[in-house]
């Protein structure tokens, strides 16, 4: 005979979220993942099943005409794909010319936030180094040292690339 944790527990009825909860993370993971890869599989094979197979609604034709136009849509596409790719190679030099810039003017507006709160770190400052400090000049140093690290990134960042 079960003890009565094991009848309590068969008796309790069994969903799908409490099989999920009850689950460890690690496998719930690996059985979407596999969950995921079958679809993924049955998806691909019914797509390649219908590329291959004729449709029914289109009549098959036997003449050339068929023939050429399919020819004609593939040389199209290659002509497509040619033309992206060298407007793709024209265009990357001013892509990264226009990063570095977007960085130095980024580096630069960072720089004007770093000036702006250093004066303000000027004018909190104590009158003898030894005293307390005052919160906002606390705050702008804090403030100061952030955008600095910010400005000098970005412009090292621009020289790097």
């Amino acid at each position: 005979m079960a003890n009565r944790k094991q009848t309590v527990k068969n008796c309790q009825p069994r969903s799908a979220g409490t099989i999920i909860i009850e689950m460890k993370p690690y496998k719930i993971g690996r059985v979407v993942g596999m969950g995921l890869r079958v679809a993924g599989k049955i998806a691909g094979e019914q797509m390649a099943g219908r590329a291959q197979a004729p449709t029914a609604s289109v009549p098959l034709q036997v003449s050339g005409q068929a023939v050429l136009e399919r020819a004609a849509g593939q040389v199209a596409g290659q002509a497509t794909r040619n033309l992206a790719r060298g407007v793709g190679g024209f265009l990357r030099p001013f892509g990264r010319v226009g990063r570095n810039i977007m960085l130095e003017v980024v580096g630069a507006f960072f720089l004007l936030f770093a000036v702006a709160s250093s004066l303000y770190l000027w004018r909190f400052k104590p009158g003898h180094l030894q005293g307390p400090y005052d919160k906002n000049f606390l705050a702008a140093a804090g403030i100061a040292v952030v955008f600095l690290y910010l400005s000098l990134s970005s412009f090292w960042r621009a020289r790097k690339k």
